[in-house]
């Protein structure tokens, strides 16, 4: 491994800082950071890089915008030091995370699209005649789910219903039934209520679905972004353990 460091052409820390547009001060932090392999050094004590150090930098650079600094660094420390099974995990699991952010994207637009105003509980099963509005247990039989299912849900912040003032009952407006919709349809997709809890935000926020739809395209861009960054990762990466040998 040392004298592989001494192979090629020398470069100092200016070279491979002025190709990225970085400071020669950000080289050196990468290098005690473990991001690129310890630096040779001259009888004079100056640092000396060579290619394999300029790989290594590539492929840190190029993992950043996909999996991000902290995970990036790990994946470069490991394969520096010689965990290659360790940097191959880390790999995985930001991949396995972009999968389930797809999956939640997925189950989002599902829960959009079955929130079909037809399908609200029936009128003649709120209190006041009309008014879109019902109570706990029309709600939850509607749902097929147990009241003290959402009465859980109001304490996650799922939904809001107001009080009766005479009664005390918990009275569901059409945004309440309409959350307590969504919720159901993400649950039943098997997410956490702190998963579904900001997603419900969003489209209360927005005032219902159709808000949202320039947030959902962009939600896709930026995992699309995300997935192509991933591979052009994951080719520098490569390169970078090829030249490793």
């Amino acid at each position: 491994m040392g004298q592989n460091l001494q192979t090629g052409d020398r470069l100092r820390p200016v070279d491979l800082a002025r190709v990225h547009g970085l400071s020669t001060q950000a080289v050196r932090n990468y290098e005690e950071a473990g991001i690129l392999p310890a630096a040779g050094r001259t009888p004079h004590g100056y640092r000396t890089y060579t290619s394999l150090h300029a790989g290594a930098l590539r492929a840190f650079l190029a993992l950043v915008p996909g999996h991000g600094h902290p995970t990036a660094t790990a994946i470069m420390r490991a394969v520096n030091e010689g965990s290659i099974d360790e940097a191959l995990r880390l790999v995985d699991e930001s991949h396995a995370q972009l999968l389930e952010d797809r999956q939640t994207l997925r189950a989002v637009e599902r829960a959009l699209r079955d929130l079909d105003p037809a399908a609200a509980p029936d009128s003649d099963t709120a209190p006041g005649s009309g008014s879109g509005e019902t109570f706990i247990g029309p709600l939850a039989g509607k749902l097929g789910i147990r009241p003290a299912t959402l009465r859980k849900w109001e304490r996650a912040g799922l939904v809001h219903p107001r009080r009766d003032p005479r009664t005390g009952y918990r009275v569901y407006g059409e945004a309440d039934v309409r959350d307590a919709r969504m919720a159901h349809q993400l649950r039943r997709g098997g997410h956490l209520l702190e998963q579904i809890a900001p997603l419900i935000a969003q489209v209360r926020a927005a005032g219902g679905p159709e808000p949202l739809e320039a947030t959902l395209r962009n939600w896709h861009d930026r995992l699309s972004a995300r997935g192509r960054a991933m591979l052009a990762g994951a080719a520098e990466l490569d390169a970078y353990l090829r030249e490793r040998g």
